[in-house]
């Protein structure tokens, strides 16, 4: 028989760890304000793996004779997407988007070699209508023409659909998703959606900003800023050291595949235009390491220093992508700034050297 104390003890721990049960099933019924329901017909994987937003990985879902049912917990809509391993290895396209909406339930149907439906309650009956709209308006034959009109258009005639606040993401340019923004209800305007369409408003304003910036620092005939960074040596070496050739400023790095995909075509050029032209590689976003082991794998036969983190340059040249290549005059002055890897750099190389 256990004695007084030790009964004390026992019901005690009892109740403990019935509290911890209450707990955790209040924490599981909260982790679940929403539900996806899937049956993809070739999905060919038996596992999906979820990413929230920009590549922040939250789930693998398992998946049984093309069928999945996923539940999450989200506090505002947000992004997901899914996709299967061999995708994100590079093997494979097979992926489907889906914005998550709290306390909603959607339901995806179709093929995934071809395409597929989303229903499901209210908000993903208007989001079905939605994507027959992005779909046709895709494939209309003067879609480059026309296709922000009919984006827009639609949200004119379903002001009142939530739904129709995520076509801020299917619209190009600052002005278009104020325009989307701006003919939503007060109602979708003011709610839940709210949380959704903001983040996309705030960062195309940043990105005009910083588009509008680059057109300044970068436009022909400005004189190109002045920068000092470590070779590969380690010694500290300058721009302004250039001055009276042409110098193409490539901003690149190790991990930005065409980048490296365009190097051939770079040490071609440089090999073709010798002693007319130099070439400052301005590696970003990188470790040394990593820069140094990306130039001796390539071998790159040009002028290279590193940009380390808490450096202006980038700043100072409102670079927004990379590559970006600045081609600089004898005179200091920018000729031309070629974003991407783009045939026209080489072009205007020709046109430049070749006289």
């Amino acid at each position: 028989m256990l004695n007084k104390a030790r009964k004390e003890d026992t019901m005690k721990k009892m109740i403990f760890t019935a509290a911890l049960v209450l707990a955790s099933t209040a924490a599981m019924a909260q982790k679940s304000n929403f539900q996806v329901k899937g049956e993809l017909k070739n999905f060919s994987s038996d596992t999906i793996l979820v990413y929230k937003g920009r590549g922040v990985k939250m789930d693998t879902i398992l998946v049984k004779k093309d069928k999945f049912t996923y539940n999450t917990n989200v506090e505002k809509p947000v992004n997901y997407t899914f996709i299967t391993p061999k995708t994100y290895r590079g093997e494979e396209r097979k992926a489907f988007a889906l914005v998550c909406v709290p306390n909603e339930k959607a339901e995806l149907k179709g093929d995934a070699n071809a395409r597929y439906d989303v229903t499901g309650t209210k908000f993903y009956q208007q989001y079905h209508e939605v994507d027959l709209m992005l779909e046709a308006a895709q494939k209309a034959p003067d879609a480059k023409d026309t296709y922000n009109d009919k984006v827009i258009d639609f949200v004119k005639q379903h002001p009142d659909y939530e739904a129709s606040a995520t076509l801020v993401s299917a619209v190009d340019g600052l002005e278009n998703i104020e325009k989307v923004v701006g003919l939503l209800s007060d109602p979708v305007k003011n709610g839940r959606m709210k949380g959704y369409y903001q983040p996309f408003v705030e960062y195309a304003k940043k990105q005009a900003e910083a588009e509008a910036k680059a057109a300044k620092v970068q436009a022909s005939g400005v004189e190109a800023p002045d920068f000092t960074l470590n070779d590969i040596n380690g010694k500290p070496f300058s721009l302004s050291s250039l001055r009276g050739k042409y110098v193409v400023i490539d901003f690149w790095g190790s991990w930005c595949i065409w980048c490296i995909k365009g190097m051939p075509k770079m040490k071609e050029y440089y090999e073709k235009y010798k002693g007319k032209f130099e070439i400052l590689g301005v590696d970003c976003n990188d470790t040394e390491a990593k820069w140094k082991a990306a130039v001796e794998k390539h071998q790159l036969p040009w002028i290279h220093v590193y940009n380390p983190k808490g450096s202006d340059v980038l700043d100072k040249y409102a670079v927004q992508g990379f590559p970006t290549k600045i081609v600089i005059g004898p005179d200091g002055k920018i000729v031309k700034t070629i974003v991407g890897e783009d045939p026209a750099f080489y072009t205007l190389l020709d046109e430049v050297l070749g006289k």
